[in-house]
């Protein structure tokens, strides 16, 4: 007998079913049975995925078929249009041909002629295969007459276990079955399982059709589903589970009473909602984020304020005062865990190392460590979350960073906390003030989670490099932190340390491939940087780096020494140069000091004087503030001109004109009014100021030098651009010792008290002038 195996389907004696073959012996198999006119073997194979089935792969009964048309259809598939005609059993298998051949037995039916039995289960069988077909909706007519014309009970129950839906490996069990009686005894029972089946079906949709609706109605099939799942008592077990699951989980979450009682109204909720509707899947969002979220106490801090010093120490080169205020910090938080720390602002110029600082600190206090970076946050709903009535409502940048930590006891990195914006949608900064607020924090109300959370244990570190665009609530909250600019020595020691490591191994480099030397690392830093952090330094090392690199991976040289010398060739032409060597050295040319945001910077003031009627001109693009104090300046030099002997008759016929260079650059604030009364004084008693000479202060029209800011940066801006003498206001003196010790020993400071000093001070004497 020729075998084909098929997938999944069982053919039984009387029934005509189309048959899909792929593979190559079935192919061959088929076209020999057609044109050799025989009939052939159907056999189920046990494990459908099996591509080339064995002997122990198959069955031992199967179904005898003739073969009614063979169809080759457009796509390349053939098909079988098979009736079965008897059921047979495999004896053995015969190899060497093609396909699979097998001898076989036909398995005879025998019925004893007036068996009640058979004949009542016949009569049986033939109702409710009828009650079954007039429950099932479009049931083709041509198959009730089918049932209602057969007269055999053999052929009646194959003819019912063939079209029945039920597995194909029952189909094989009752293809298996040769007892007509116990066969005829399964499919009877099969059949009145199916009609429950089928009468609950039919009384559960006329009861949901009755319960819901019109707008209900794209959930008919949903609620059938749930229905026939609770009569059949397996009532959405997969919900159930989840929602015990959630339930478990919000027991062991350790919410304060007030959120586990919220969570447990929502976890109700969830349980009468269907699984398909868009509110279930937003309160099931909402519980994840309460489960997830730490709730639990965090463990006390292991402060070792040694081993702190220690981390600080190594992570950072000078910032000397920063460090002992951290240290203070640590140790007040290790004597009274449960207090109130204020909230650190670390306040500098760009590349100073606030936000390392913090990861230090985290490192220090064995703390996780988290960062938000709320530049351009421009709406509140960034900060306090959206309310969960929108689509894809989330919680704020806070309450995100927390679970991140997955613990309240972390240290959160508020990163540029002075480049919050304001527009349509709210203030940030307004929603930052409870966050900030220790007396407040324990209460912070996300506006998704609506339930209040402990922000107290966070220790919360701000940066920013201005303290105006912060306002003033916001930055009453905090403890600014001032990080000033390194000096040149500061530079060239983190380089040593820390720079030229990193970026040999970002490079791919091994320490003894190249060589910067001390004088190389110091003409970067005088002649190719002019900043008051270090990041435009570790770019210029990593350029070197980069060449090396090049030339090693070559072949060209083993290893690499680079020099101040060699630097042209790398780097190009130095970018900046000794500008106060250029300027000053003449009348009316006076170098003051200036504050930026990116440290501290030498500022020239020129003025020049032309025939004309006292007028004032004013260029550079200065701000009110600094051309108010240019008017002062020149109506002090005016009510001065007797001490510097002036003829007063000459400022009625001159036009003054002052001039700050790098006029693309708008500048602003009081401290260049001493040196702009120093460029006046210069001019017009012709006499040049001293060009090692730098000076700031505001002045008064009474001759008072006044107190400025940025007493640190301006300083080290001067003793970088080569200055050997400072003046500063008498009112500042005390600002000096942020002034790092090695900046102090090299320059020499004047304070003032008068402007009059100033003049001694800074302008040349004429050497004819016999009262000097």
């Amino acid at each position: 007998m020729i075998i084909v195996p098929v997938r999944n389907m069982v053919l039984f004696p009387g029934m005509i079913v189309p048959i899909a073959i792929g593979r190559e012996s079935s192919i061959a198999a088929a076209q020999y049975a057609v044109k050799a006119g025989r009939p052939v073997g159907i056999l189920m194979q046990r494990d459908p995925d099996v591509e080339t089935p064995e002997a122990d792969d198959l069955p031992l009964v199967g179904t005898i078929a003739s073969i009614l048309r063979y169809v080759t259809t457009p796509d390349g598939t053939h098909h079988l249009i098979c009736q079965g005609q008897q059921r047979f059993r495999v004896t053995g298998y015969l190899a060497g041909f093609a396909f699979t051949v097998a001898t076989i037995e036909r398995i005879v039916e025998s019925v004893v002629e007036g068996d009640k039995e058979i004949e009542a289960r016949f009569l049986q069988l033939k109702e409710r295969a009828l009650e079954v077909l007039q429950l099932l909706p479009q049931v083709p007519q041509e198959m009730v007459h089918a049932v209602q014309g057969v007269d055999a009970p053999g052929m009646l129950a194959d003819l019912v276990a063939g079209y029945v839906d039920i597995k194909a490996s029952e189909k094989q069990e009752l293809l298996e079955e040769v007892d007509l009686r116990s066969r005829m005894d399964r499919v009877l029972d099969m059949l009145v399982h199916r009609i429950e089946v089928l009468e609950l079906s039919r009384d559960i949709d006329k009861r949901t059709k009755e319960s819901m609706g019109q707008r209900e109605r794209e959930y008919l099939l949903r609620e059938k589903l749930k229905s026939i799942q609770k009569e059949l008592g397996e009532d959405a077990a997969g919900n159930v589970a989840e929602i015990n699951e959630l339930g478990k989980l919000i027991a062991d979450a350790n919410m304060p009473e007030e959120v586990a009682k919220q969570a447990g109204k929502e976890l109700k909720r969830l349980e009468r909602m269907s699984d398909g509707s868009a509110e279930y899947s937003m309160v099931r969002t909402y519980l994840d984020w309460l489960v997830e979220l730490p709730w639990k106490d965090p463990e006390p801090d292991a402060i070792d304020v040694a081993q702190a010093r220690h981390v600080l120490d190594a992570d950072h080169f000078g910032l000397e005062q920063v460090k002992k205020r951290i240290l203070e910090f640590l140790a007040v938080r290790k004597l009274k865990p449960g207090g109130h720390g204020p909230i650190l602002c670390l306040v500098g110029p760009p590349g100073v190392g606030k936000t390392s600082l913090g990861q230090s600190i985290a490192r220090a206090l064995g703390r996780k460590f988290v960062r938000v970076s709320l530049g351009g946050v421009h709406d509140e709903a960034e900060i306090r979350g959206h309310r969960r009535t929108y689509i894809g409502a989330l919680p704020g940048n806070i309450i995100q960073a927390l679970k991140k930590a997955g613990t309240r006891g972390c240290v959160m990195m508020l990163d540029e906390i002075d480049k919050l914006g304001t527009g349509i949608h709210g203030d940030p900064s307004a929603a930052m003030l409870e966050v900030l607020d220790p007396e407040q924090n324990n209460t912070f109300r996300d506006n998704y989670l609506s339930v209040p959370y402990d922000l107290s244990q966070v220790l919360f570190i701000a940066t920013a490099n201005v303290l105006d665009t912060i306002p003033g609530p916001l930055r009453d909250r905090m403890e600014v932190l001032h990080l000033a600019g390194y000096t040149q020595e500061e530079k060239r020691e983190i380089a040593r340390r820390y720079l030229v490591a990193r970026q040999l191994d970002d490079s791919g480099l091994q320490p003894e491939q190249l060589e910067i030397t001390d004088g190389a690392i110091a003409a970067i830093i005088r002649d190719y940087t002019r900043e008051a952090g270090v990041r435009n330094l570790e770019r210029q090392i990593g350029a070197v780096c980069r060449r090396a690199a090049v030339r090693i991976a070559e072949g060209e040289v083993q290893a690499v020494r680079v020099d101040a010398p060699d630097l042209a060739e790398v780097l190009g032409p130095a970018k900046f140069e000794n500008e106060v060597a250029l300027r000053a050295g003449m009348p009316g040319v006076a170098t003051g000091l200036a504050w930026t945001p990116v440290g501290g910077d030498i500022l020239f003031i020129e003025a020049s004087r032309t025939a004309g009627s006292g007028r004032l001109i004013l260029t550079g693009q200065l701000g009110d503030v600094m051309k108010e104090s240019a008017q002062a300046a020149l109506t002090l030099v005016k009510s001065r001109a007797a001490t510097i002997r002036l003829d007063p008759a000459v400022f009625e016929k001159t036009d003054v004109h002052i001039h700050v260079p790098a006029g693309a650059i708008p500048k602003d604030g009081p401290s260049a009014g001493v040196a702009m009364f120093i460029a006046l004084a210069s001019l017009f008693m012709d006499r040049p100021v001293r060009n090692d000479v730098a000076m700031t202060g505001e002045i008064s029209l009474r001759g008072l030098v006044l107190p400025v800011g940025g007493i640190k940066e301006k300083v080290l801006a001067a003793l970088a651009a080569g200055i050997k003498r400072v003046m500063l206001p008498a009112r500042n003196r005390k600002d000096l010792e942020e002034v790092p010790q090695q900046a102090r020993q090299q320059l020499e400071f004047v304070f003032l008290e008068d402007v009059e000093e100033a003049v001694r001070i800074a302008v040349e004497a004429d050497r004819t002038d016999p009262a000097q």
